[in-house]
């Protein structure tokens, strides 16, 4: 009797100490997800976490676990305001016990944000805020990002525009996306000629008085004139350009690179328009990009958009990180890991450069076809420019 007890108290001792050892494998991985679900970029915001979880559900193969280890994604709501997503992810680290955060939306918020992740020694993955700033003088090293960066963008776009004789005004928002945009545009532009910046709030509705002026600095120049856009969210300028007739009346053509699909049904009063964009869900011909687009048409009856690629790309990102790392979350090994690392997204393969975490990736050269079949102006592919032909700078310090 007595021998009995005392192996039933020794198995239920084994037991008591086994469920902890059990509990701390099976601890969830916790990811933030801050971005601007309300707010000026919410069609933005909201296609981002569709991809995100999208992409977390077939990096894991549908299991939405790594190495035994669920992953749980912890929803917060910047509504587009830097002090507000700098809070949310203090939070997120100290409170929510979160193991990496991913986001923002908004250049303005991620630059916010970005002594938060070095404060607390954990990753924040930037998708898509694009400001060359994240990756640039604002970088520390707990910052990688999968979206792509202004010079990414201005880069690709160059290539369209590019050449001698080229006037070109720009027409930004004025915050760091803007602002970024046009700087990292001026840096890549090596025979084109930029006349004159026209920056206007984001939240501008009345493009009347900014028109004129980029009328005024380009009518009388000889050559090729084009007004290049940069412009994210709000009210997009593209129809109010198209109402001035500008290429009738002056001669001159309008410029931009890709966006979300809403945005771009103004592209069909711009036939022949050229540019280059981070995505498009037609051009793509890899097996992560065919099954986003299965996934996206099976739920929502629609292709997949411009950020529902950013959200998809993190996800792999991070799975594939957390493979490397056998799911463990340690800052210094998810770093380790994640340097130099490449992986595969629906844009096919990207790999975070080791200098300052900046995911390199291709960008699409585009010319738009108006096609009746599409509410929208379609980017059809003139050249895929593969990371290796953009010289994209480094501008850290590290």
């Amino acid at each position: 009797m007595h021998r009995r007890t005392w192996v039933a108290f020794a198995t239920l001792a084994a037991s008591a100490l086994a469920a902890p050892l059990a509990f701390a494998q099976a601890k969830d991985l916790k990811i933030a997800h801050i971005y601007s679900r309300t707010g000026p970029l919410e069609a933005y915001g909201k296609q981002t976490h569709t991809g995100l979880m999208m992409g977390l559900d077939y990096a894991t193969g549908g299991t939405m676990a790594v190495n035994g280890r669920k992953i749980v994604v912890v929803e917060k709501d910047d509504q587009g305001k830097p002090d507000l997503g700098k809070s949310l992810l203090a939070t997120a680290y100290s409170d929510d016990k979160v193991d990496l955060a991913v986001g923002p939306t908004s250049s303005g918020v991620a630059l916010a944000m970005l002594p938060v992740a070095e404060e607390y020694k954990k990753i924040l993955l930037v998708e898509p805020a694009v400001a060359d700033s994240i990756t640039g003088e604002k970088w520390n090293k707990y910052i990688f990002r999968t979206g792509r960066n202004s010079s990414q963008d201005a880069i690709s776009n160059a290539v369209a525009v590019d050449k001698e004789g080229v006037s070109v005004a720009m027409l930004a928002q004025d915050y760091a996306f803007g602002r970024d945009g046009v700087k990292a545009f001026k840096d890549a532009l090596k025979k084109a000629k930029i006349v004159h910046e026209e920056y206007l709030p984001p939240t501008t509705t009345d493009f009347t008085a900014g028109i004129q002026r980029l009328i005024g600095a380009l009518k009388d120049k000889p050559g090729r004139k084009i007004i290049a856009v940069v412009w994210a969210g709000g009210t997009p300028p593209f129809n109010a350009l198209a109402d001035a007739d500008l290429k009738n009346r002056f001669g001159i053509e309008v410029g931009t690179g890709g966006n979300i699909l809403p945005a771009m049904s103004a592209y069909k009063r711009f036939p022949g328009m050229e540019g280059a964009t981070y995505y498009y869900f037609g051009i793509p011909k890899n097996p992560a990009n065919e099954a986003m687009v299965s996934m996206h048409y099976k739920q929502f009856k629609s292709p997949p958009d411009f950020f529902t690629a950013g959200g998809f790309s993190a996800a792999m990102a991070v799975v594939a990180a957390l493979k490397k790392t056998n799911a463990d979350t340690a800052t210094d090994k998810l770093i380790a890991a994640m340097e130099g690392m490449s992986f595969e997204t629906p844009k096919g393969r990207m790999t975070f450069r080791k200098e300052d975490h900046q995911a390199m990736q291709s960008m699409y050269h585009f010319r738009i076809k108006v096609d009746p079949a599409f509410a929208w102006g379609v980017p059809e592919l003139v050249h895929e420019i593969k990371p290796d032909e953009m010289n994209v700078p480094i501008r850290n310090k590290r």
